[in-house]
This record gives structure tokens, sequence and C-alpha cells, in this order.
């Protein structure tokens, strides 16, 4: 096995992102019922607790103790919500014997000090880790194992049409009998067909000072907590500072100042953070499908692609991976439950045009809705 990482391990996604595992896809789960069906959609959300526990095991196999793991993710509401997140609960005990436990705004209003937020559901059973030092244990084992880990070696030309397919890169090039594509983001035009099919969307991610004191006025618990907006926050105290991460926008160049932008959110979630500093900011690529599914499957044969995870992929890029090895081994065809996710157009510039206006439109039916129970309150 021979890896080529354009820049370094877990350079792009893979290592920027907020580190919050848990099962889940992308794409929602009605959109995903409303495309394939209940059993379907059941059978795909099953691969992606799969995948929730393939991380579990790696980390205690591998012995990674410097992914740092904190159990509990804790998935706010910023509008009155009770119905729907006791139905939500009641689905996941009964289809797939998850636990969920509901919490009421007086209970979330004790560990998140914000009037911006409701009702909860905490999940005990995902977790939030360091994903850099994860994914870089993950290239220790596979040079243990005998496979090559080339950094600084991006992919320049393909040929790809032979039995025999060929990688090209600055400094060499590498012959195999078969080739996956697994980019994210960052994947350029070397396979038109690929980069055809998904938009590459940016998010901004912040560290703060280190404010123990501080950050314990406004946040009182240990689990990572994200909120149900689309393109919501999500966030989680990490050794005394908080990680912020936000936004996503379709301009793939960062904005002036990220930190600003992140800070203001900040503020506006807990008053009492308003003077935290922020130490360190950064942005990173997402790949996003049209149908914000992954795009998991063959491009030709012996060519596999195993990209476009947006914003939830730590669970996802796992399960992928292995339903992709399957393939390749003979093992199983469980890839084929990816298939009416197809490799569709992403429209170009009015894909992007249209992603970005698609963003605006939740920005605005998520203001309505806390509009409405503010009002309601």
């Amino acid at each position: 096995m021979t890896v080529l990482e354009s820049r370094r391990i877990a350079w792009g996604a893979s290592g920027r992102n907020g580190g919050f595992v848990s099962p889940g896809w992308a794409a929602r789960a009605s959109q995903v019922l409303k495309r394939v069906g209940p059993d379907h959609a059941k059978a795909l959300f099953r691969l992606s607790m799969e995948g929730v526990t393939m991380v579990e095991e790696a980390i205690r196999d591998l012995g990674i103790s410097d992914a740092n793991v904190t159990p509990g993710i804790l998935r706010v509401s910023r509008y009155e919500n009770t119905r729907a997140l006791e139905q939500l609960r009641d689905e996941q005990q009964a289809e797939f014997g998850r636990h969920l436990r509901l919490l009421t705004r007086e209970e979330v209003q004790g560990l998140l000090l914000s009037n911006k937020y409701h009702q909860a559901l905490l999940d005990e059973a995902s977790f939030h880790f360091h994903p850099l030092n994860y994914a870089r244990a993950l290239a220790r084992e596979i040079v243990r194992l005998g496979g090559r880990v080339h950094e600084d070696s991006p992919a320049v030309q393909v040929d790809l049409g032979g039995q025999e397919k060929t990688v090209r890169t600055p400094s060499g090039e590498v012959k195999a009998a078969t080739v996956v594509l697994a980019g994210g983001g960052y994947t350029d035009s070397i396979v038109p067909a690929l980069r055809r099919s998904f938009l590459p969307i940016a998010t901004y991610v912040v560290l703060s000072e280190l404010a123990p004191d501080l950050i314990a006025g406004a946040i009182r618990t240990k689990a990572g907590v994200s909120d149900g907006r689309r393109a919501g926050d999500y966030y989680r105290v990490v050794d005394g500072r908080l990680l912020w991460g936000g936004r996503i926008t379709t301009r793939t160049t960062d904005p002036r100042d990220i930190a600003a932008v992140i800070r203001r959110e900040i503020a506006a979630t807990y008053p009492q953070l308003g003077a935290l500093k922020i130490e360190t900011a950064w942005s990173g690529l997402m790949a996003y499908a049209r149908h914000l599914m992954p795009l998991i499957g063959p491009l030709m044969p012996n060519v596999w692609s195993c990209t476009g995870f947006g914003g939830h992929g730590l669970n996802t890029t796992a399960i992928g991976a292995r339903v992709v090895a399957e393939a390749i081994a003979q093992e199983s065809d469980r890839y084929r439950l990816f298939e009416p996710f197809s490799f569709a157009w992403n429209g170009g510039p009015f894909g992007t045009a249209a992603a970005q206006l698609t963003y605006w439109a939740y920005q605005g039916m998520d203001f309505l809705r806390e509009r409405r129970s503010a009002r309601a309150a």
C-alpha cells in the first residue's frame, strides 16, 4: 500500500476538524430517508454507527493516548423543540438501541450559561478527541504494517485507463493495480469526473487563550457542544482553552480576520466571554456533493472514490474506507448502499451560487425560529 499526501499527513480536514465523533452523515436523516426509503436509510445509519466503533477500536488497539478522548456530545436547540427531540430520542432507541438523554431548558442552562439555548439531547456514547494526533497514529500504523506514506507528494497526472494505473508526482510515480482517490475538499482536477461532483466549502475554527476560570463562567460541561442549525456552532473546552468552529461559505479564500468573525459569534452566544482572546485561527475545505452524502464507489475499473464527507467525516471516512477495502478485496458489496448518491455534476459556478444561497436561506429560517421561540417565552 502506498499513500500519496500532497502536504503533510492530515494537513487538510482530517487534522483540522473539530474532533467530534458521532453517528450520522452530513445529509440530514430526513434527506436520506426521502431519497432511499426507510430500510436503506437504516442500513446507512448503521454503517455510520460502525464507523464510530472503528474509531474507538483504533484508539484502543493502537494505544493512541494522545488522542485525548473525552466522552459526550451535547446537541442543543436554539428554539423550543421538545417534541421533535423526544421523537428523535425514541426513534434512536427503538431502531438502533442508542440511549440519548433529553435535557430540559433548565438543565441545559445549568451547563451552558447562555440564553440562546433551549433543550438538548446528550449522547454519552459519542465523544470528541484530537483528530490530528489520531490521523498521525494511523499513518504510523500503515508504515509499521509495511505500507509507504509519501508526504509533499501531490498527484499531478494520472493514467488510469489501463490494467496498471500510474499516478505521477513532481518527484516520481507510483504504479498500482488499484487506485483510491480520497482528497476531500482539496481534490484538484486530475480526475475531472470526480472534481465536477462536489463543491469545496470552507469552514472556520479558532482556539482561545488559556483561560479556564473565564470559560468555566460560561461552559460547565466537558461534552462537546453543537447546535441544530445547518451551519451551526460547534465547540468544546480543551485543556482550559475554548475550541470553537462555525460558519460555512463557498468562498475558499480566508477572510481577512477569521478570529474576529468567530469571536463575534462566541460573544453573541456568551456575552461573559466577550473578553476572551483568540490565540490561533484557521480554515479548512470540506467536500460537499449536491446530495450531501459521500462519493463512495467505482469511477472506472479499479479506480475508487472515497471522498465528499462534508462536515461529518471522522466516523464516515472510517466506514467509507472499510467498504471500499471490502470491495477491492471482494469481501462484500456494501459500497452499493451509496449508489443512489451518484457522481452528479455539482453545477459549476451555478452550483456554487446555489449552495451559498441555500446556506443563507437556512440562516434565515433559523433566525425566524429563534425569534418565534423568544416571543413565546
